[in-house]
Protein backbone atom coordinates (compact mmCIF):
# COMPACT_ATOMS: atom_id res chain seq x y z
CA UNK A 1 0.00 0.00 0.00
CA UNK A 2 0.91 3.41 -0.94
CA UNK A 3 1.85 6.18 -0.10
CA UNK A 4 3.32 4.69 3.37
CA UNK A 5 2.86 7.83 5.35
CA UNK A 6 -0.42 7.13 5.76
CA UNK A 7 -0.73 3.20 5.91
CA UNK A 8 -2.70 2.47 9.11
CA UNK A 9 -3.13 -1.25 9.03
CA UNK A 10 -5.13 -3.80 11.35
CA UNK A 11 -3.83 -6.77 12.96
CA UNK A 12 -1.61 -5.45 15.28
CA UNK A 13 1.14 -8.13 16.72
CA UNK A 14 0.86 -10.29 13.76
CA UNK A 15 3.27 -12.29 13.82
CA UNK A 16 5.34 -14.69 10.82
CA UNK A 17 9.03 -16.39 11.88
CA UNK A 18 11.14 -16.10 8.75
CA UNK A 19 13.56 -18.93 10.05
CA UNK A 20 11.18 -21.55 11.54
CA UNK A 21 11.13 -22.56 15.35
CA UNK A 22 13.78 -21.15 16.71
CA UNK A 23 16.77 -23.42 17.51
CA UNK A 24 18.27 -23.15 21.46
CA UNK A 25 20.10 -20.17 22.16
CA UNK A 26 19.29 -18.41 18.84
CA UNK A 27 19.13 -14.76 18.75
CA UNK A 28 15.68 -13.37 17.51
CA UNK A 29 14.33 -10.04 16.04
CA UNK A 30 11.47 -8.94 15.75
CA UNK A 31 10.90 -6.69 12.34
CA UNK A 32 7.44 -4.33 12.69
CA UNK A 33 6.55 -3.47 8.88
CA UNK A 34 3.29 -2.17 7.02
CA UNK A 35 1.99 -5.32 5.85
CA UNK A 36 0.42 -6.26 2.57
CA UNK A 37 2.57 -6.35 -0.74
CA UNK A 38 5.36 -4.20 0.57
CA UNK A 39 5.96 -6.61 3.66
CA UNK A 40 5.29 -9.49 1.26
CA UNK A 41 8.04 -7.62 -0.87
CA UNK A 42 10.69 -7.16 1.98
CA UNK A 43 10.27 -10.53 3.46
CA UNK A 44 11.17 -12.42 0.22
CA UNK A 45 13.90 -9.65 -1.02
CA UNK A 46 15.66 -9.27 2.51
CA UNK A 47 14.80 -10.48 5.34
CA UNK A 48 14.29 -14.67 4.67
CA UNK A 49 17.91 -14.06 3.41
CA UNK A 50 18.88 -12.04 6.01
CA UNK A 51 17.84 -14.32 8.71
CA UNK A 52 20.05 -16.85 6.82
CA UNK A 53 23.06 -15.45 6.12
CA UNK A 54 23.28 -14.31 10.30
CA UNK A 55 21.90 -17.36 11.58
CA UNK A 56 18.64 -15.42 13.20
CA UNK A 57 15.44 -15.52 13.90
CA UNK A 58 13.55 -12.93 12.39
CA UNK A 59 9.89 -12.32 12.77
CA UNK A 60 7.10 -10.15 11.43
CA UNK A 61 4.83 -7.82 13.09
CA UNK A 62 2.18 -5.69 11.52
CA UNK A 63 2.08 -2.26 13.00
CA UNK A 64 -0.97 -0.11 12.84
CA UNK A 65 0.23 3.30 13.88
CA UNK A 66 2.18 5.79 15.70
CA UNK A 67 -0.17 5.71 18.52
CA UNK A 68 0.31 1.55 18.95
CA UNK A 69 3.86 1.85 19.18
CA UNK A 70 3.60 4.59 21.48
CA UNK A 71 1.79 2.88 24.13
CA UNK A 72 4.29 -0.46 23.67
CA UNK A 73 7.21 2.05 24.66
CA UNK A 74 5.64 3.68 27.51
CA UNK A 75 4.83 1.05 28.97
CA UNK A 76 8.28 -0.23 29.17
CA UNK A 77 8.21 -3.20 27.05
CA UNK A 78 7.82 -2.75 23.15
CA UNK A 79 7.55 -5.92 21.16
CA UNK A 80 9.23 -4.82 18.44
CA UNK A 81 12.95 -4.16 17.56
CA UNK A 82 13.10 -2.60 14.53
CA UNK A 83 10.06 -0.65 13.18
CA UNK A 84 9.72 1.02 9.92
CA UNK A 85 7.78 4.37 9.97
CA UNK A 86 6.86 7.16 7.97
CA UNK A 87 8.86 10.42 8.41
CA UNK A 88 6.39 12.78 9.84
CA UNK A 89 5.82 9.57 12.69
CA UNK A 90 9.70 9.36 12.97
CA UNK A 91 10.01 13.16 13.62
CA UNK A 92 6.97 13.11 16.20
CA UNK A 93 8.13 10.33 17.70
CA UNK A 94 11.59 11.58 17.91
CA UNK A 95 10.36 14.39 19.56
CA UNK A 96 8.54 11.95 22.37
CA UNK A 97 11.85 10.41 22.96
CA UNK A 98 10.36 7.21 22.12
CA UNK A 99 13.45 6.24 19.48
CA UNK A 100 16.41 4.42 20.92
CA UNK A 101 19.73 6.49 19.65
CA UNK A 102 21.13 4.47 16.39
CA UNK A 103 24.89 3.04 16.72
CA UNK A 104 26.24 4.54 13.78
CA UNK A 105 29.90 2.58 14.57
CA UNK A 106 27.88 -0.44 13.35
CA UNK A 107 25.39 1.05 10.84
CA UNK A 108 27.24 2.17 7.95
CA UNK A 109 25.60 5.31 5.96
CA UNK A 110 27.40 5.64 2.98
CA UNK A 111 25.23 5.99 -0.02
CA UNK A 112 22.20 7.18 2.14
CA UNK A 113 20.74 11.06 1.74
CA UNK A 114 22.16 12.77 5.09
CA UNK A 115 18.91 14.52 5.33
CA UNK A 116 17.60 11.37 5.79
CA UNK A 117 20.58 9.83 8.83
CA UNK A 118 19.63 11.10 12.54
CA UNK A 119 20.85 10.64 15.55
CA UNK A 120 17.81 8.36 15.82
CA UNK A 121 16.14 7.41 12.91
CA UNK A 122 17.10 6.94 9.49
CA UNK A 123 15.72 6.14 6.38
CA UNK A 124 13.29 3.68 5.59
CA UNK A 125 14.30 0.50 3.18
CA UNK A 126 12.96 2.05 0.34
CA UNK A 127 11.25 5.29 -0.93
CA UNK A 128 8.74 5.77 -3.59
CA UNK A 129 7.07 9.11 -5.42
CA UNK A 130 3.75 10.27 -6.16
CA UNK A 131 3.77 10.35 -10.01
CA UNK A 132 1.54 11.41 -12.72
CA UNK A 133 -0.47 8.68 -14.20
CA UNK A 134 -2.68 8.79 -17.34
CA UNK A 135 -4.37 6.60 -20.16
CA UNK A 136 -2.14 5.85 -22.85
CA UNK A 137 -5.25 5.40 -25.26
CA UNK A 138 -6.65 9.02 -24.25
CA UNK A 139 -3.69 10.78 -24.69
CA UNK A 140 -1.42 8.90 -26.95
CA UNK A 141 2.02 9.97 -28.30
CA UNK A 142 1.23 13.36 -27.04
CA UNK A 143 0.61 12.70 -22.55
CA UNK A 144 0.51 15.31 -19.90
CA UNK A 145 4.28 15.84 -19.33
CA UNK A 146 4.17 18.24 -15.80
CA UNK A 147 1.47 19.24 -13.24
CA UNK A 148 0.91 22.03 -15.13
CA UNK A 149 -0.49 20.14 -17.67
CA UNK A 150 -2.49 18.28 -15.02
CA UNK A 151 -4.38 21.26 -14.34
CA UNK A 152 -4.60 22.05 -18.10
CA UNK A 153 -8.17 20.62 -18.47
CA UNK A 154 -8.58 22.60 -22.22
CA UNK A 155 -5.19 21.07 -23.45
CA UNK A 156 -5.84 17.63 -21.69
CA UNK A 157 -9.53 17.23 -21.59
CA UNK A 158 -10.11 13.60 -19.61
CA UNK A 159 -11.56 12.65 -16.39
CA UNK A 160 -9.32 13.24 -13.21
CA UNK A 161 -8.80 12.13 -9.40
CA UNK A 162 -6.60 13.03 -6.73
CA UNK A 163 -5.93 11.28 -3.01
CA UNK A 164 -8.46 12.92 -0.46
CA UNK A 165 -5.11 14.36 1.83
CA UNK A 166 -3.02 17.13 1.29
CA UNK A 167 0.23 15.36 1.81
CA UNK A 168 1.86 16.07 -1.65
CA UNK A 169 -0.87 17.59 -3.25
CA UNK A 170 0.18 21.14 -2.34
CA UNK A 171 3.69 20.86 -3.73
CA UNK A 172 1.36 19.40 -6.77
CA UNK A 173 -0.81 22.78 -6.80
CA UNK A 174 2.19 24.68 -6.61
CA UNK A 175 4.39 23.70 -9.00
CA UNK A 176 1.47 23.41 -10.96
CA UNK A 177 1.33 27.27 -10.79
CA UNK A 178 5.10 27.97 -11.35
CA UNK A 179 6.60 27.63 -8.15
CA UNK A 180 10.21 26.24 -9.36
CA UNK A 181 11.60 22.88 -6.84
CA UNK A 182 13.95 25.72 -4.93
CA UNK A 183 11.15 27.88 -3.67
CA UNK A 184 8.98 25.48 -2.89
CA UNK A 185 9.61 25.37 1.02
CA UNK A 186 7.98 26.80 3.32
CA UNK A 187 4.59 26.12 1.10
CA UNK A 188 2.30 29.20 0.23
CA UNK A 189 -0.96 27.34 1.65
CA UNK A 190 -3.26 30.66 0.29
CA UNK A 191 -1.38 30.26 -3.56
CA UNK A 192 -1.84 26.01 -3.04
CA UNK A 193 -5.61 26.01 -2.56
CA UNK A 194 -6.46 28.60 -4.50
CA UNK A 195 -4.89 26.64 -7.72
CA UNK A 196 -7.32 23.35 -6.31
CA UNK A 197 -9.88 25.36 -6.07
CA UNK A 198 -9.55 26.10 -9.63
CA UNK A 199 -9.42 22.81 -10.36
CA UNK A 200 -11.76 20.56 -8.18
CA UNK A 201 -14.65 21.25 -10.44
CA UNK A 202 -12.61 19.04 -12.81
CA UNK A 203 -11.62 16.32 -10.06
CA UNK A 204 -14.23 13.24 -10.90
CA UNK A 205 -13.10 11.10 -7.56
CA UNK A 206 -11.45 11.94 -4.80
CA UNK A 207 -9.48 8.98 -3.73
CA UNK A 208 -9.05 7.85 -0.16
CA UNK A 209 -7.12 4.52 -0.72
CA UNK A 210 -4.68 2.99 -3.04
CA UNK A 211 -6.89 0.18 -3.91
CA UNK A 212 -9.70 2.05 -4.80
CA UNK A 213 -7.43 4.31 -7.54
CA UNK A 214 -5.78 1.05 -8.55
CA UNK A 215 -9.17 -0.07 -10.02
CA UNK A 216 -10.00 3.62 -11.32
CA UNK A 217 -7.22 3.29 -13.24
CA UNK A 218 -7.66 -0.21 -14.54
CA UNK A 219 -11.08 0.13 -15.85
CA UNK A 220 -10.32 2.84 -17.45
CA UNK A 221 -12.96 5.64 -15.36
CA UNK A 222 -10.29 7.57 -14.66
CA UNK A 223 -7.76 9.10 -17.10
CA UNK A 224 -5.28 11.56 -15.41
CA UNK A 225 -4.45 11.51 -11.51
CA UNK A 226 -1.60 11.98 -9.37
CA UNK A 227 -0.94 8.18 -7.56
CA UNK A 228 2.01 6.58 -6.59
CA UNK A 229 4.90 4.58 -8.25
CA UNK A 230 4.50 1.22 -6.87
CA UNK A 231 1.01 0.94 -7.57
CA UNK A 232 1.34 2.62 -10.95
CA UNK A 233 3.76 -0.09 -11.98
CA UNK A 234 1.57 -2.60 -10.97
CA UNK A 235 -1.09 -1.64 -13.26
CA UNK A 236 0.60 -1.18 -15.98
CA UNK A 237 2.56 -4.68 -15.36
CA UNK A 238 -1.17 -5.93 -15.40
CA UNK A 239 -1.66 -4.64 -18.86
CA UNK A 240 -3.49 -1.57 -18.61
CA UNK A 241 -3.37 0.87 -21.13
CA UNK A 242 -1.57 3.40 -18.60
CA UNK A 243 1.49 5.25 -18.47
CA UNK A 244 3.29 7.48 -15.68
CA UNK A 245 5.89 10.04 -15.98
CA UNK A 246 8.48 10.53 -12.76
CA UNK A 247 9.32 14.10 -14.10
CA UNK A 248 7.85 16.52 -11.31
CA UNK A 249 7.35 13.34 -8.93
CA UNK A 250 7.30 13.99 -5.74
CA UNK A 251 9.70 12.09 -3.97
CA UNK A 252 9.56 10.45 -0.46
CA UNK A 253 10.94 8.58 2.06
CA UNK A 254 10.00 6.27 5.07
CA UNK A 255 11.90 6.17 8.37
CA UNK A 256 13.54 2.84 10.58
CA UNK A 257 13.92 2.98 13.90
CA UNK A 258 14.69 1.20 16.91
CA UNK A 259 11.77 1.58 19.77
CA UNK A 260 13.25 2.99 22.94
CA UNK A 261 13.41 -0.67 25.21
CA UNK A 262 13.84 -2.79 22.41
CA UNK A 263 14.28 -6.43 23.54
CA UNK A 264 17.98 -6.91 21.59
CA UNK A 265 18.56 -3.62 20.50
CA UNK A 266 22.78 -4.47 19.79
CA UNK A 267 21.42 -7.26 17.16
CA UNK A 268 18.89 -4.69 15.77
CA UNK A 269 21.95 -1.82 15.16
CA UNK A 270 24.00 -5.46 13.28
CA UNK A 271 20.58 -6.04 11.27
CA UNK A 272 19.76 -2.51 10.26
CA UNK A 273 22.78 -1.90 8.95
CA UNK A 274 22.28 -4.95 6.38
CA UNK A 275 19.51 -3.83 5.45
CA UNK A 276 20.55 -0.73 4.37
CA UNK A 277 23.49 -1.98 2.73
CA UNK A 278 23.69 -1.54 -1.34
CA UNK A 279 23.31 -5.60 -1.87
CA UNK A 280 19.83 -6.12 0.00
CA UNK A 281 18.85 -2.55 -1.24
CA UNK A 282 19.08 -4.11 -4.37
CA UNK A 283 17.20 -6.96 -4.31
CA UNK A 284 13.99 -5.12 -3.07
CA UNK A 285 13.14 -3.60 -6.11
CA UNK A 286 13.07 -7.14 -7.71
CA UNK A 287 9.97 -7.83 -6.25
CA UNK A 288 8.08 -4.14 -6.04
CA UNK A 289 8.88 -1.34 -7.79
CA UNK A 290 10.46 1.36 -5.04
CA UNK A 291 13.70 2.84 -5.35
CA UNK A 292 16.47 2.11 -2.66
CA UNK A 293 17.47 4.83 -0.27
CA UNK A 294 21.27 3.61 -0.86
CA UNK A 295 22.25 5.16 -3.93
CA UNK A 296 25.74 2.58 -4.06
CA UNK A 297 22.80 0.27 -4.48
CA UNK A 298 22.87 1.00 -8.47
CA UNK A 299 26.48 0.66 -8.96
CA UNK A 300 27.87 -2.75 -9.63
CA UNK A 301 25.07 -3.92 -11.97
CA UNK A 302 23.30 -4.76 -8.61
CA UNK A 303 20.40 -3.33 -10.45
CA UNK A 304 19.41 -3.49 -14.04
CA UNK A 305 19.87 -0.66 -16.20
CA UNK A 306 15.72 -1.88 -17.39
CA UNK A 307 14.89 -1.97 -13.70
CA UNK A 308 16.71 1.32 -12.88
CA UNK A 309 14.31 3.34 -15.07
CA UNK A 310 10.72 2.04 -13.50
CA UNK A 311 12.41 3.49 -9.66
CA UNK A 312 12.20 6.90 -8.27
CA UNK A 313 16.09 7.13 -6.94
CA UNK A 314 17.68 5.99 -9.64
CA UNK A 315 20.22 8.22 -10.99
CA UNK A 316 18.41 9.44 -14.20
CA UNK A 317 14.98 9.34 -12.43
CA UNK A 318 16.38 11.33 -8.95
CA UNK A 319 17.19 14.58 -10.87
CA UNK A 320 13.15 14.59 -12.27
CA UNK A 321 11.72 15.10 -8.83
CA UNK A 322 11.27 16.98 -6.15
CA UNK A 323 12.12 15.78 -2.47
CA UNK A 324 9.34 16.44 0.09
CA UNK A 325 10.33 18.25 2.84
CA UNK A 326 9.11 16.55 5.93
CA UNK A 327 10.17 18.53 8.45
CA UNK A 328 7.71 21.22 7.11
CA UNK A 329 4.64 18.49 7.15
CA UNK A 330 5.89 16.95 10.96
CA UNK A 331 5.34 20.86 12.20
CA UNK A 332 1.91 20.30 13.77
CA UNK A 333 1.14 23.75 13.50
CA UNK A 334 1.34 23.35 9.34
CA UNK A 335 0.11 19.83 9.42
CA UNK A 336 -3.02 21.04 11.50
CA UNK A 337 -3.88 23.87 9.63
CA UNK A 338 -2.76 22.27 5.75
CA UNK A 339 -5.61 19.55 6.88
CA UNK A 340 -7.91 22.27 8.09
CA UNK A 341 -7.85 24.12 4.64
CA UNK A 342 -8.06 20.60 2.94
CA UNK A 343 -11.05 19.07 4.42
CA UNK A 344 -12.96 22.73 3.75
CA UNK A 345 -11.78 22.45 -0.40
CA UNK A 346 -13.16 18.74 -0.54
CA UNK A 347 -16.51 18.84 1.26
CA UNK A 348 -17.57 22.33 0.15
Amino acid sequence: MKPRSCRLLAGFLLFTSLSGSAAFGEETLVYAGYGGTYQDAVRKAVLEPLAKEMGITIREETISSLADVKVQVEAGSPSMDISEQNVNDCLTGSQQNLWMPLDYSVIKTDGIDPSVVKKDWIAGLTNWSTVMAYNTKKFGDNPPKSWADFFDVKKFPGTRAMWNNPYHNIEIALLADGVTADKLYPLDLDRAFKKLAELKPHITVWYTSGGQATQLLTDGEIELMPFWNGRVSKVIEDGAPVGMTFNQGILAFDCTVVPRGAKNPALAMRVLNRLLAPDLQAAIPKFIPYGPVNSNAFANNLISPELAARLPSSPENLKLQVLVDDAWWGDLKNAEKVQELWTKLVQE
